[in-house]
């Protein structure tokens, strides 16, 4: 019996995706955040070493992964945008995925540095000097806080740059943190406090930063996105006229926006199918679940029992 062997791949049917801008359209806010940033580092690295303010260097610490992390998503984004190859055939998109993987691994390194810094102040206090923290950690507020502004304006349509955006005012809070902290030492002399500071800064932001580290590796892992139901998806591809029943559905993300979903399923199907019904399932799945790319192969159910046991004919191929 002939092996009907179908393909619907990125929801064909006058359907076009078109690359992002290279760079994004938020490329002057990145440029900006990351200057910005990038000279608050230096100046909280020089007060905290005058000030020995181990709270001031934990949050020059963070705020260098800040910077890194925002040069690496902007890279990430010009890379997207680049037109797909011969050999990248999905285009750079995954470079956001490599780049969000790359920037957890940094901040974690940074936050172990910091740590062995902490409990070095904590073993061995020296005086802080209050009204020195609380400048610089002030300055951080106005900064971090013009940088979450540069991205406010689409944080609610994109959650790349809702990521940026939250990143930089949970930044703000911190130096606020830090502030407080700054004033508390000032009036009582506790030097103590500024490295118990820093401690709990860094549990702020292991904690915070967990979701990241875990949402990454998903990723990495081509785990199905978390706006997908999988049973759902599932039980859609079987309601399908004249499918019979289905194996090998995978789903994943082609980059960390979410905005690219793909998936590959074997569908038994007595008799194959046509171009249009194809078509029409590739706009259930895109319309049902924002499914882009879907790559479906149709079996006929005599021959597809008989490859689930080994046999591997090749079979002409339909692509619409």
């Amino acid at each position: 019996m002939a092996h009907s062997h179908s393909h619907d791949d990125h929801g064909h049917a006058g359907h076009v995706h078109a690359a992002p801008p290279a760079g994004g359209k938020f490329s002057v806010a990145f440029a900006l955040g990351i200057g910005l940033n990038l000279a608050f580092v230096v100046a909280e690295v020089i007060g905290g070493l005058w000030a020995n303010s181990a709270a001031l260097l934990s949050d020059a610490g963070h705020n260098l992964s800040d910077v890194l992390s925002l040069a690496l998503a902007w890279g990430a984004a010009w890379l997207a945008g680049r037109p797909a190859t011969a050999r990248y055939t999905f285009g750079y998109r995954g470079a956001t995925i490599q780049a969000a993987l790359l920037n957890a691994a940094l901040l974690y390194g940074a936050l172990g540095f910091i740590l062995w810094e902490t409990v070095e102040h904590l073993r061995h206090p020296e005086p802080v000097k209050g009204l020195a923290v609380m400048g610089i950690a002030g300055a951080g507020i106005l900064v971090n806080g013009f940088t979450a502004w540069l991205f406010r304006a689409g944080q609610k349509d994109d959650v790349n740059v809702r990521g940026a955006y939250l990143h930089m005012l949970t930044d703000a809070v911190v130096s606020l943190g830090v502030v407080i902290g700054g004033a508390i030492t000032y009036y009582t002399h506790w030097t103590w406090l500024d490295p118990i500071i820093s401690l709990g800064l860094l549990a702020v932001i292991a904690v915070g930063s967990w979701g990241l580290l875990r949402d990454t590796v998903r990723l990495g892992l081509q785990a199905v996105p978390d706006s997908i139901d999988f049973e759902k998806v599932h039980a859609f591809l079987l309601r399908q006229p004249g499918v019979q029943s289905l194996h090998d559905l995978h789903i994943w993300s082609l980059s960390s926006d979410g905005h690219d979903t793909a998936l590959m399923a074997h569908l038994v199907r007595p008799g194959g199918a046509d171009a249009t019904w194809l078509a029409n399932l590739s706009a259930g799945l895109l319309q049902e679940f924002h499914i882009h790319h879907s790559t479906v192969q149709v079996e006929d159910s005599e021959l597809a029992h008989g490859c689930q046991s080994g046999c591997k004919v090749p079979a002409p191929a339909l692509a619409v």
